[in-house]
């Protein structure tokens, strides 16, 4: 049995000071926002809390799917590496970007260099390399392959969409295809959700139709997302089968907000091609903000 848990959103604050060139920027209306919001009910000491319930749990693997950072800054970016460090080795934790990890231009580039050794593919370059395509990725943990895809994009202020673009579709076609004649387990970490009316206008998912050609096309056994910060269960189409696409709330919201308090999934994959079996258990903050406690068991 593989067990595989699942954050995202991780939002790692609290805010450094900001120079006012960093502030000249898009970065201004996410300043405002989180000193009028996100401030109030997003917790450092709630993310410890996960982290510490997940070490309990000792699962084979660690997904993160995006949002690592607010907005971006040098020093945020610097801060999640050390938190990363933290988190676990990099072989045993696969992240992707969210819209925040590349929140205005340049961000993208210098997030996924600092945080690259979570990224980079079993058959990638160890040392970062400029000019080259780091996503999709493949990583074979036992009997799983994650592949590893990015929506994030900077976008103008006001807006938080993410892109999936032809060219990551091909290339993740070919991956799944792959693991799937190898016999593996596929689970795609992608941040924002590939689901039509998941989330707000302003932030949605570019390419969604892209996306479930290439589930469809390759073939996929799980689909993780954050990006909405719910604890959600959708469904895409699948070869043989409907897809669960997974999202779960963020992984630093403590409680009193209007979205749901920080969890985690821990999937529990085992059997084999064609009759695999899985057990998600999610775990969610209680209300005294103290410890988890288990919320909700699903089998797929």
């Amino acid at each position: 049995m593989f067990r595989l848990a699942h954050i995202s959103d991780v939002h790692l604050g609290p805010l450094p000071a900001l120079t006012f060139v960093e502030l000249f920027s898009k970065r201004i209306t996410g300043f405002v926002n989180w000193h009028r919001n996100r401030r109030r009910h997003l917790f450092t000491n709630t993310l410890d809390l996960v982290l510490d319930d997940i070490e309990r749990q000792a699962p084979d693997h660690l997904a993160i799917t995006g949002d690592l950072v607010n907005l971006a800054s040098r020093l945020e970016i610097a801060a999640v590496r050390h938190w990363l460090a933290e988190a676990g080795r990099p072989e045993n934790v696969s992240v992707v970007p969210g819209n925040h990890d590349a929140y205005v231009r340049g961000a993208y580039e210098k997030s996924t260099r600092a945080w690259y050794p979570y990224m980079r593919g079993d058959a990638a370059p160890v040392e970062w390399q400029e000019d080259r395509h780091v996503f999709p990725y493949l990583r074979v943990r036992g009997p799983v392959a994650i592949i590893g895809c990015s929506t994030a994009v900077a976008t103008p202020p006001f807006s938080a969409s993410g892109y999936f673009g032809r060219r990551q579709a091909r290339e993740t076609v070919n991956m799944l295809r792959a693991a799937g004649e190898a016999g593996l387990f596929r689970v795609v970490l992608i941040h924002h959700p590939p689901i039509r009316g998941a989330t707000a206008f302003h932030k949605r998912m570019i390419g969604i139709r892209r996306f479930a050609a290439t589930i469809t096309s390759g073939g996929a056994e799980l689909v993780l997302h954050g990006h909405t910060h719910l604890d959600t269960v959708h469904w895409l189409a699948g070869q043989t089968k409907p897809v669960p696409v997974v999202g779960i709330a963020s992984a630093s919201q403590g409680p009193g907000g209007h979205k749901p308090p920080a969890g985690y999934n821990l999937f529990s994959i085992s059997g084999s091609p064609g009759d695999w079996n899985v057990v998600r258990e999610r775990y969610a903050l209680t209300p005294d903000a103290q410890s988890l406690a288990l919320a909700e068991t699903t089998k797929f």
